[in-house]
């Protein structure tokens, strides 16, 4: 069986504050919750905050999403920047009890025209590899995210299984986004490509044409042989949490979520993901 969680993200971006999402994620029903928050932009006075009101709830922190597109800048001022900032990042997880650090690398730049691609890449595995070690000497994990845009760095099945074979640090693997996967026209059958290799996982739906982040139903996205596929991984005890962004109606957010909660679990339900 597999948990079933939420980023708090939802409610942010529908204007309501942290604690009031904690408190709605649980009452709703979720079984786990994922931050996203900046360390170098949220005190510690908030940090100890949200883990008090977590275990209030009875919510466990899984993952801390983290954007660090500064990592493969060719800029060496702006990786040292990125690199401290994700050790921060590390950092708040473990404060969190959280189990991994969600990571999006970003893309290339200059549509891979003026610095040649694979020095980018080397940037990013050099870089990774060096906060695994600092990942796993804090007990944690880093899910690296597969995002479906043209000039993402890991944007496809194949990509993110050569990135985590040059990066070859255990803790580091990969976060299996399903609606990413269908926007970047990924089967199911590829997922096979990552088994051993998956922290966590994302599920949202889609349009089938740009990045949506839908509650499941709202879109075009068949989850069932990803989810089937997900089942035959094995990744008992291990979290599929919905990434919900931008609702269309911010003031119906409490409802937006709880469908999404209520068809996400039917799906897990009827793949034989949840009880």
């Amino acid at each position: 069986m597999m948990n079933l969680g939420l980023i708090n993200s939802a409610w942010a971006q529908a204007g309501r504050d942290t604690a009031f999402g904690i408190r709605m994620t649980k009452e709703i029903g979720f079984d786990t919750i994922d931050i996203f928050a900046d360390p170098l932009d949220t005190p510690e006075s908030e940090r100890a905050a949200i883990k008090t009101d977590c275990d209030r709830a009875g919510l466990p922190i899984v993952s801390v999403a983290c954007v660090a597109v500064g990592l493969i800048d060719f800029n060496p001022s702006v990786q040292r920047f990125h690199v401290d900032r994700v050790r921060a990042y590390l950092e708040m997880c473990r404060q969190f009890g959280a189990k991994n650090l969600l990571l999006v690398l970003g893309e290339y730049i200059w549509q891979r025209e003026v610095i040649p691609p694979a020095e980018q890449w080397d940037l990013g595995v050099k870089h990774v590899r060096a906060l695994g070690q600092y990942a796993a000497d804090l007990g944690l994990e880093i899910a690296l995210e597969l995002e479906p845009f043209h000039l993402s760095l890991l944007n496809d099945v194949a990509s993110m299984a050569r990135f985590l074979d040059d990066v070859s640090h255990p803790v580091v693997k990969a976060n299996l986004d399903i609606s990413h996967l269908v926007l970047a026209h990924q089967s199911a059958d590829l997922v096979e490509m990552l088994r051993g290799k998956i922290a966590h996982v994302h599920i949202s739906d889609c349009d089938g044409q740009v990045h949506g982040d839908l509650p499941p139903g709202r879109g075009v996205v068949n989850f069932v042989p990803y989810l089937q596929a997900i089942e035959r991984l094995d990744l008992e005890g291990a979290t599929i949490s919905i990434e919900l962004e931008y609702s269309p109606e911010p003031d119906k957010i409490i409802d937006w979520v709880r469908e999404a909660y209520d068809s996400t679990a039917t799906l897990m339900r009827t793949a034989g993901l949840r009880a």
